[in-house]
């Protein structure tokens, strides 16, 4: 299901922006610190080119393309 990140707690989407951006590492090939990979995150999730998603099946969330967000609840639903 696709979480509007608004609907989130400052603090919640900070951390789940953070633990992402750590999970994600520099694989862009960009040595960016972290608080930079933070904020162009939350700028992807501002232009609607991400999406948080939560997978009921395994109880994980986590960022996606927002394609890939749309083709997942499209799943979900007809599952």
């Amino acid at each position: 299901m696709i979480i509007p990140y608004q609907e989130l707690e400052k603090e919640t989407l900070n951390n789940l922006i953070a633990d992402f951006v750590s999970r994600e590492g520099t694989d862009n090939g960009f040595d960016q610190d972290q608080e930079s990979r933070i904020q162009q995150v939350m700028g992807l999730l501002k232009s609607g080119e991400v999406s948080i998603v939560f997978d009921p099946e395994t109880g994980s969330v986590n960022i996606i393309p927002a394609k890939e967000a749309q083709q997942f609840e499209s799943m979900i639903h007809h599952s």
